[in-house]
């Protein structure tokens, strides 16, 4: 599992202008099961989406696809984790150590 955070670098009026372009490409990611929750972070400086994919290359492609990264609003950080741990209703992203 992958935590994505974004961290905005231009000032909120550029984020938003770009804001519905990017709710288009979270929905569609969300459709093909890559994303599991997503949100501003508080105060409203980034964001922070939880993922699911095979390797870090495929996350790293897909945060390169975002449109506020290709408009230049934000930029990635992407930790790794193992979710050994879950509640029940996310059973299915457990994975366990190797």
């Amino acid at each position: 599992m992958f935590v994505l955070e974004l961290s905005y670098t231009a000032p909120l009026e550029a984020v938003d202008a770009v804001l519905p372009d990017h709710v288009v490409w979270l929905d569609g990611l969300y459709e093909q099961g890559v994303f599991v929750a997503s949100g501003r972070k508080e105060p409203r400086d980034g964001g922070v989406i939880l993922a699911v994919a095979g390797d870090r290359a495929r996350i790293e492609e897909i945060a390169a696809g975002d449109p506020f990264v290709k408009a230049g609003v934000c930029e990635y950080r992407v930790t790794e984790f193992i979710a050994t741990k879950t509640a029940p209703a996310l059973e299915r992203y457990r994975e366990t150590l190797g």
